[in-house]
């Protein structure tokens, strides 16, 4: 394979176009479903976490597998938030779209900035595929554009002529590298290294060295082409984010999750067992774990999701921590074992990776839908603690904490996520393990035969929590199952006393967390004209709304929830304290409706369900329309 070496030297040689600093940036790689978008994001989002930059990223993709080829349906996009300053969203609006066909440009279009640029595969702009996108004339000469910095490129052709002299590949094949030509035109244009991508290149097709050569020659050549046409006259550059001090890498919530669910099983030195049935955008949690096999999980893929739950509720009662990951509509078939797992006192964890409902929905679209489900989906009085991680990396703690609640508590738990935090990567720094909260688990020890009827395997201790007997052990052996238990022995029972005491002590359980968790933190002042009241994945634009609220003059303060059942102890005096409160939400108010049925307050709601985050613009705009009156 020919090598192509590059210096500083030659850089200087080659151009003198002019280099302008950002403090931030927003791309966006739009394509079809095939095109290779969300690998070309990744490599990208990778050199600017090498770099030193924040990033903030949003995978946007269909639902099909393969959407027909050209179609508005088939578009599937990467944007990269990238920055030398600390952020927390994937940004608002695009600064650069690359557009690899008409019906990428389209759906895309509506959201870049004035004078963005645009960088669009000319030779995909056939009148087949402009009639496919909906266009009557073709945008990139017609004049629509006029307020956007427009290159179109022949990309296809372009990246021919880079690579169409390494041998063994035929035309599709060489096609399949335009998104590494493209990749390469944006690393130059963004001043990004290209040596991790070529290093990931190598690695990937360690054994297919025709198509190192290809997707290397593709990368370079995007690269040198904007050093070196004349289309091109300003290079930018995003200077090194000041981050705290530390190792870093970059993590998806999902991959987040795991590494959590791995760190607890090294904790308390018990396996984890994780029974799922693949749903998205769960699907990824299963692949992550499988990894990490030889690390105290185990994994099981289950025919369905009713099998899923019930495989972990067999964990548990065999004494390891059962764990599964769904969706909504999982969720609804796992209803009646949540019910089992809650009057049996069994520690599982379930993950609801929320998605756009109801029913299928939009499977690859992020929503927040499922919290009253979660809340209250089960028959009969059966509450149970429900956690939402607000980040990426948040989830790492969540997925930890959710384990100490379930043990401590001898509880389901349910933790939120959703598929924007899912999908969503952000740096983050590894933690140093002393620093990660201990967890400890105790079984009942082995008594003896002639003791065995002083086992009571629901006498419950300060926390209201039973014992959790590992089955196997003479003298502690108990019946267990879905019939009402009597109070501390464990016996069926059908006594009218006994059940609603039996409601009341599971019901005193979950209260009492709220003594075992975090006091709720705000942010900005104590009290005021407006508070902001978050929960989960809307935390990010939520922060970012209010900082730059506050830096105009607003008396705005912002709170986030982590806990939702129970909530924290101190929410109701943080409440009281403003004189307005706002609750965004990806749904149609659900939290706005728990706060309210909890607490003597009028709140108000700003809801979207469009299956995408909310945009930082948004939250302002609320919020300057709420304190201004307009």
């Amino acid at each position: 394979m020919e090598e192509i070496h590059e210096t500083q030297d030659d850089r200087e040689s080659i151009t003198s176009k002019s280099t302008e600093t950002l403090s931030q940036a927003v791309v966006r790689f739009a394509g079809d479903s095939g095109d290779g978008m969300q690998l070309v994001g990744l490599k990208f989002t990778s050199a600017s976490v090498i770099i030193g930059n924040d990033v903030s990223t949003f995978p946007e993709f269909p639902a099909e597998i393969r959407a027909p080829t050209g179609t508005l349906a088939g578009v599937s996009g990467f944007q990269i938030h990238f920055s030398s300053t600390k952020i927390s969203t994937p940004g608002d609006d695009l600064d650069a779209l690359i557009a690899m066909n008409p019906a990428a440009l389209r759906v895309n279009i509506k959201d870049l900035k004035p004078n963005g640029i645009i960088i669009a595969d000319e030779s995909t702009f056939t009148p087949k595929n402009l009639s496919k996108a909906g266009f009557s004339s073709n945008p990139l000469i017609d004049g629509s554009l006029e307020k956007y910095r427009v290159y179109g490129l022949d990309i296809t052709r372009l990246n021919y002529e880079a690579v169409h002299m390494v041998e063994g590949l035929n035309n599709k094949q060489i096609n399949l590298t335009r998104n590494f030509f493209t990749l390469g035109l944006l690393s130059w244009l963004y001043n990004r290294p290209l040596e991790s991508t070529i290093e990931w290149i190598q690695e990937k097709f360690n054994k297919r060295p025709a198509i190192i050569e290809a997707n290397i020659r593709a990368l370079r050549a995007g690269y040198y082409y904007g050093e070196t046409t004349e289309l091109f006259s300003v290079q930018y550059q995003v200077l090194k984010a000041k981050m705290e001090p530390g190792l870093y890498r970059y993590i998806s919530g999902n991959q987040a999750l795991a590494l959590g669910f791995v760190t607890a099983a090294q904790i308390v030195k018990k396996e984890v067992f994780y029974g799922t049935y693949p749903i998205t955008p769960a699907s990824d949690l299963l692949h992550d774990l499988v990894r990490y096999n030889g690390y105290g999980i185990r994994t099981f893929q289950a025919e369905d999701e009713i099998a899923a739950i019930g495989s972990i509720i067999g964990a548990a009662f065999g004494g390891i921590i059962g764990v599964t990951g769904t969706s909504g509509p999982g969720i609804a078939l796992m209803s009646e074992a949540l019910g089992l797992a809650t009057i049996t006192e069994l520690p599982i964890i379930v993950v609801n990776i929320q998605r756009a409902g109801p029913s299928t929905g939009m499977p690859t679209k992020t929503e927040q839908s499922d919290l009253l489900q979660c809340m209250f989906g089960r028959n009969g009085e059966s509450p149970l603690p429900v956690l939402a991680a607000q980040s990426p990396g948040d989830c790492f703690y969540m997925a930890i904490e959710s384990v100490r609640i379930a043990t401590k508590f001898m509880t389901p738990v349910i933790l939120l996520s959703d598929g924007y935090l899912a999908n969503n990567i952000d740096p983050w720094k590894i933690p140093d393990i002393k620093e990660i909260p201990s967890l400890k688990i105790e079984h009942p020890k082995r008594i003896s035969i002639e003791a065995s009827n002083n086992f009571l395997p629901y006498l419950r201790d300060e926390n209201f929590a039973r014992p959790w007997a590992i089955p196997g052990i003479k003298g502690l052996e108990h019946r267990i199952g879905g019939l009402e238990k009597e109070n501390k022995t464990g016996n069926v029972s059908y006594d009218p006393e006994n059940h609603e005491l039996m409601v009341k002590l599971r019901a005193k359980k979950i209260e009492k967390i709220s003594e075992n968790i975090p006091f709720q933190n705000v942010e900005g002042p104590t009290q005021g004209d407006l508070l902001i009241l978050s929960w989960g994945s809307t935390h990010g634009a939520v922060q970012s709304a209010t900082e730059q609220m506050r830096l105009q003059g607003y008396s705005v303060a912002n709170t986030n929830l982590r806990y939702i059942n129970p909530f924290p102890r101190n929410l109701g005096e943080i409440l009281s304290s403003y004189n307005k409160i706002l609750i965004p939400e990806l749904n149609r108010g659900q939290l706005k409706f728990l706060i309210q049925a909890r607490y003597p307050i009028e709140t108000i709601g700003l809801n979207k369900t469009q299956g995408r985050p909310f945009f930082i613009r948004e939250i302002r705009e609320k919020i300057k329309s709420i304190l201004d009156g307009v």
